[in-house]
């Protein structure tokens, strides 16, 4: 499965780098991720749990930093085994581009599953990994940029961390 899109941000390039190696902002990103710990130099070991279909699964893995060209544009890797389920595997390039307002993300995804997972289908897979991307990047975006609205901002779970916070502990 492979897919691309831009979304804008309202953030300088700078802050929008920092977001994409930080830990926190990761973990925070990816869909049912449970623990995320590690570095941009040596990468970062992620626990994400997640239903596709019928099958829910536990995945252990890394995710890897690679093709780094600051503040240009980098590579997110990640691999992940759910045991019995299967594995996950995929990454994406993500190019940055200054505009009027701030930044715009431009990345391109490649998803993989093999194992219980790959014999779902198809058309299963990629509309699971497609609402995985988008759900990520979504996310990335509100947490740089923070909310549209302020009825957004009151919303979410109390253990949440607030939409926008990276930028706030940037700035």
């Amino acid at each position: 499965m492979q897919l691309s899109d831009s979304r804008d941000i309202s953030a300088d390039r700078e802050t929008v780098w920092a977001a994409l190696l930080s830990p926190e902002v990761l973990k925070a990103c990816v869909p049912g991720c449970q623990e995320m710990t590690g570095s941009p130099e040596e990468g970062f070991e992620a626990v994400v749990v997640q239903k596709v279909g019928p099958v829910k699964a536990t995945f252990k893995g890394q995710v890897t930093i690679s093709n780094v060209n600051k503040p240009d544009s980098l590579t997110l890797s990640g691999e992940g085994k759910g045991g019995a389920a299967g594995f996950a595997k995929g990454g994406a390039d993500v190019r940055l581009e200054d505009i009027e307002d701030g930044t715009r993300l431009h990345y391109e995804v490649e998803a993989k599953v093999g194992g219980k997972l790959a014999q779902l289908g198809s058309r299963i897979i990629d509309g699971f990994a497609k609402k995985m991307a988008d759900q990520f990047f979504e996310n990335f975006e509100n947490a740089v940029e923070g909310p549209k609205t302020e009825s957004e901002a009151e919303e979410g779970p109390g253990d949440q961390p607030k939409k926008g916070w990276f930028k706030r502990l940037t700035s």
